[in-house]
């Protein structure tokens, strides 16, 4: 079976993946690591994607989730179920992998390498606004798992030169917190840009958790990467989902 290109980071300890649209069987704007089981795509298609995310990751079992910018997390557990309404995830069982799917959003993963304890999370704006990021550690938590523990890698997703947005957009932000300012910049007669990988850091690092993006951004890297954006941008109809995964080996060492 093909495996698909992703990135790692030294960061996180266990086996992990962020994948991006190459490596795949899809066609069309799907093309060709379409991992969304609800974007519209052949579901035999994407089902073989998502094998082959699973084997690289030598993981018995992919979880996702149907993902609706909440800050609602889920315990996975020994019998895994896809499809939730949720955007995070949680677990202790070994090779199961916990992913988040993404095409501009932020997929986060997690890991707690002393307790054994691993987070996959999908921050959008709304979501990361409305506090997914520390929902997820919190969880983790909860399982036994400490931020001072923990490392965190933020995946590819729009980066900062590319997101362009709208006064309404910002003032929701900054209503809640005039600090957040400093998260906007306003490029020569353009309108504002919203910097989400800087933003989502920021909610790590206030929980003191270590962490970095791997500063690739979605919308720019149109060979490499899904971008709802871009394919708006380009009136074209439907965009595939990248997905980010990481998964415990299966024995964990005592």
């Amino acid at each position: 079976m093909t495996m698909p290109p992703h990135l790692t980071s030294k960061l996180l300890p266990f086996t992990h993946g962020f994948f991006g649209s190459q490596g795949g069987v899809s066609t069309g704007t799907f093309a060709s690591l379409n991992a969304g089981m609800r974007s519209g795509d052949d579901l035999e298609h994407v089902s073989e994607n998502r094998a082959r995310i699973r084997n690289a990751l030598e993981a018995e079992y992919l979880v996702s989730l149907h993902q609706v910018h909440s800050d609602t997390v889920i315990i996975a557990t020994d019998n895994p179920v896809s499809d939730m309404e949720a955007d995070g995830l949680v677990t202790t069982v070994p090779g199961l992998a916990i992913s988040a799917l993404s095409a501009d959003c932020g997929p986060v993963l997690l890991a707690d390498k002393k307790t054994g304890v691993i987070g996959a999370c999908h921050a959008g704006w709304r979501g990361a606004l409305s506090g997914i990021v520390e929902s997820t550690v919190a969880t983790m938590c909860e399982l036994g798992a400490s931020p001072a523990n923990m490392t965190a890698v933020l995946g590819p997703c729009i980066g900062p030169d590319n997101y362009e947005v709208g006064e309404e957009f910002k003032t929701e932000f900054l209503e809640i917190d005039a600090e957040y300012e400093r998260f906007f910049h306003v490029p020569k007669g353009k309108k504002a840009h919203f910097d989400l990988p800087a933003f989502i850091l920021s909610r790590l690092a206030i929980m003191d958790v270590q962490a970095e993006w791997t500063g690739h951004c979605t919308y720019a890297h149109e060979d490499s990467y899904f971008s709802y954006r871009r394919n708006t941008h380009r009136k074209i109809n439907g965009y595939g989902r990248n997905l980010s995964a990481i998964v415990l080996p299966p024995r964990m060492d005592s």
